[in-house]
């Protein structure tokens, strides 16, 4: 009977998926090589190169998957508090590590061995998340349980925080993209992204004069969106155009007034004018708030109050939280400073080699840029640009499209489990990996900023390699038993 499960086992495991894991780690060595290598090497298999110990990291990958492959599923579901627990003191002790590498105290170092317990709080959160979510009486639209959902996520980044590793914290806000495709309110994800536009828009035209007056370009569009969005909130989540056009007409008529005023008349600063517009439509809201008793009133007003506190708050944190090396990056990136020698050397040299390796590459081993190591974390955090160099713009759209067929083959995998349990797992697996691979191939283009997170399967380290396979072979093996749990087969 146990040989009988055991075949049928692995007649149900997505091998699609596991084709795909192989080739992106083969693809992924063949990139270490390119950058780790060194003019007049003679073997690239020696465990004192990178891309021999590398080899040693993807053999023990593959051995760990097989034995998560031969567990039984019930043992996830069972020890998931347990499991994130573990990993939750892990992350905490981790804080007081002595241990300082690269500034970053997330490692830990036993003897030759290094971990970075970060990589392996991603499947635990994800673990206990699917567990709280599958438990009988969850409702993500009930504040209690979807505040013990948020709970989960940010306790952990709060220790990989205190770690230094603002870039691995940040990797666990992609949970919620799960927490949407489960119920979660399209307008806190909406909430997520109006923060960001924010602090985009106005920390990169702060210093810009409206039309020759005293207003800033950055909170002038920013006051501007944040009446538009109340407005359209209103059309959306109550179906009430007559207010919207009410808030739409005064915000738009008085700010128009305002700017004239500015320019033809006595120049002053707008924005009070905006403050002014956006009191008022606070304490409209507030008034309705308390009349009509309707939640959605309190909700748009906290939208409207939260989106002017974090805007006036983001240039605080900008230059009084966050790390100078931080700062800076987030103003290379914004086109703020150009630093090519100092923040933006990285990216900047990342960008040489891609667009060096034009249509189909340099070829194997054959990169000037990489093998003249000029560009600094080649092998980690920017080994895409190895990609473009050796293997051009053919080879690098090939490996996007190998992550896009396996992120949408995650996709269609979580939707067809029995379980919420394993619904809710393979989503966040999903998540990860499209978070990875967006924000780590957009920095080493320069499109997003530099946050230190590596390309899944291609960065060199067994940490990020050995996370990777934890967390996708845990849904594969919960996939493979979906139909043995119903008793099916």
């Amino acid at each position: 009977m146990a040989i009988n499960k055991r075949q049928s086992l692995w007649t149900q495991v997505d091998w699609i998926t596991i084709i795909l894991y192989l080739a992106l780690m083969a693809f992924g060595w063949l990139s270490i090589c390119g950058a780790s290598y060194t003019f007049g090497e003679n073997d690239i298999f020696s465990l004192s190169t990178r891309s021999g110990m590398q080899i040693v990291w993807i053999g023990t990958s593959i051995c760990l998957g097989f034995v998560i492959m031969m567990t039984d599923t019930r043992i996830y579901d069972t020890f998931s508090f347990i499991i994130y627990g573990v990993l939750l003191l892990l992350l905490f002790a981790t804080i007081f590590n002595p241990h300082d590498i690269k500034g970053s105290h997330s490692w830990l170092v036993i003897g030759p061995l290094r971990l970075q317990p970060a990589e392996f709080g991603k499947f635990a959160t994800a673990l206990a998340l699917a567990k709280l979510m599958s438990a009988y009486g969850f409702n993500i639209h009930r504040w209690k349980d979807f505040a013990a959902a948020c709970a989960i996520i940010f306790i952990p980044m709060l220790c990989i925080v205190g770690q230094r590793e603002t870039g691995s914290a940040l990797v666990y806000l992609t949970f919620f993209l799960m927490l949407y495709r489960e119920g979660m309110p399209g307008s806190i994800l909406f909430t997520g992204v109006a923060m960001v536009v924010y602090f985009v828009v106005g920390i990169k035209y702060e210093g810009v004069d409206f039309l020759n007056t005293p207003t800033s370009v950055g909170k002038f569009a920013v006051l501007l969106m944040v009446q538009v969005f109340t407005a359209c909130m209103l059309r959306v989540y109550l179906d009430d155009r007559r207010k919207t056009n009410i808030i739409l007409a005064y915000s738009i008529g008085i700010t128009l007034l305002g700017v004239l005023f500015s320019v033809y008349v006595i120049p002053f600063d707008v924005t009070w004018v905006q403050l002014v517009v956006c009191l008022g439509i606070i304490l409209y809201l507030l008034y309705n708030c308390l009349r009509t008793r309707i939640p959605q009133y309190f909700f748009i007003l906290a939208f409207s109050v939260g989106s002017i506190a974090f805007f006036y708050s983001a240039d605080y944190v900008l230059n009084n939280v966050m790390e100078p090396h931080q700062r800076v990056r987030i103003n290379v990136l914004l086109g703020l400073e150009e630093d090519l020698a100092g923040a933006g050397y990285n990216v900047h040299q990342s960008e040489i080699a891609i667009g060096s390796g034009g249509l189909k590459g340099k070829g194997f081993l054959n990169g000037t840029q990489t093998k003249l190591k000029f560009v600094p974390e080649q092998d980690t955090d920017f080994i895409f640009c190895t990609v473009g160099e050796e293997e051009g713009f053919i080879g690098s759209a090939g490996v996007l499209v190998l992550f896009l067929c396996l992120i949408l083959r995650l996709i269609k995998l979580a939707e067809r489990q029995p379980f919420r349990f394993g619904r809710v797992y393979g989503y966040c697996v999903a998540s990860v990996f499209l978070f990875h691979v967006f924000i780590n191939v957009g920095m080493v283009l320069g499109l997003t900023p530099v946050i230190g997170i590596p390309l899944p399967f291609f960065s060199y380290g067994g940490s990020s390699l050995w996370g990777f396979t934890i967390l996708l072979f845990i849904f594969l093996r919960l996939d493979a038993g979906r139909n043995l749990a119903q008793g099916t087969v």
